[in-house]
């Protein structure tokens, strides 16, 4: 976990506002503008840097004003937390991949009783999978290990786990370990919703008010929108902190992950978190949530 501060020049303003996300090329493509106060009228950040497993727990603990989770935490969290109508990351054809270092069948049988590895329980990727898994794999899957995302290919590359839950970058790299693609976490879930995938929420603190969340959801949606009309200024924020990823890689994952429901969730957006969440908790994944709580 790695912090940075907002520009100096607009520290004096007002206090800066505590913000967590992640590392990653489409968090840093959204909040550069932000984040180097670039965005009229918005506070100042104070950013922290950190994988979506520990942002999640922050969020459990309130331990920061902003933060980018895992929708799958949401039931835990929005009681202390709103969910922002922007700044997250939905989407099609960018869902979790199961990866498996053999080509077996290619179904999901291959996972009957096999040791899994995942980056967190409470991630959307999971949830995703545990649904996929009630439809696909017979008798289920085994043991469930959690992993740092970054280590899961290699653990599965080298016969440490069967199988392996990946996200982010790793739907373009896994070729690079020798690894065979299961199944698309994502596929399922269009497939049998018709909904974009719900991976990333940008949630902020009720406690700030309710015109300042407005603001606070206006403030990314115009970051957003500044990187769309002129991505080079983010260029260099995003590479620094993209773990020596290919400029090339980083450009795919912000494509990917960067799109319409970035700049608002709308009907469909709102439509894929709920059919997530209230199905989760008919698998006993996740408590059920309110019928206000994704309320903005």
């Amino acid at each position: 976990m790695t912090t940075d501060t907002a520009d100096p020049g607009t520290a004096g303003r007002e206090t800066a506002l505590r913000i967590a996300y992640s590392p990653c090329p489409n968090d840093t493509f959204v909040f550069h503008a932000w984040a180097h106060g670039l965005v009229p009228d918005a506070p100042p950040l104070d950013v922290t840097f950190a994988d979506i497993d520990i942002t999640n727990a922050m969020a459990e603990r309130g331990e920061s004003d902003v933060l980018k989770v895992s929708y799958a935490v949401l039931p835990w969290v929005l009681d202390e937390y709103a969910l922002l109508p922007c700044g997250g990351a939905l989407g099609r054809g960018c869902g979790p991949l199961v990866l498996t270092k053999d080509a077996g069948s290619g179904t999901g049988a291959d996972l009957s009783g096999k040791t899994v590895a995942v980056p967190s329980e409470r991630s959307t990727a999971y949830l995703l999978f545990r649904l996929w898994a009630a439809d696909q794999v017979p008798g289920g899957v085994g043991e469930i290990v959690v992993l740092p995302f970054h280590e899961i290919m290699p653990a599965v590359r080298d016969g440490r786990v069967d199988a392996g839950l990946v996200i982010h970058e790793a739907r373009f790299t896994y070729q690079n370990y020798g690894l065979h693609k299961l199944a698309d976490m994502g596929e399922h879930w269009e497939a049998t919703t018709g909904l974009p995938i719900p991976l990333g929420a940008i949630i902020a603190k009720r406690s700030l008010g309710k015109e300042r969340l407005h603001a606070l959801a206006e403030a990314a949606r115009t970051s957003v929108r500044m990187a769309w009309d002129d991505p080079e200024p983010s260029r260099d924020y995003v590479l620094a902190h993209s773990q020596e990823m290919d400029p090339a890689v980083a450009d795919q994952h912000i494509g990917l992950y960067v799109n319409e429901f970035t700049a608002d969730l709308g009907e469909d957006g709102y439509a894929a978190v709920r059919g997530l969440l209230t199905r989760a908790a008919a698998e006993g994944l996740v408590p059920p949530l309110g019928p206000d709580a994704l309320a903005f």
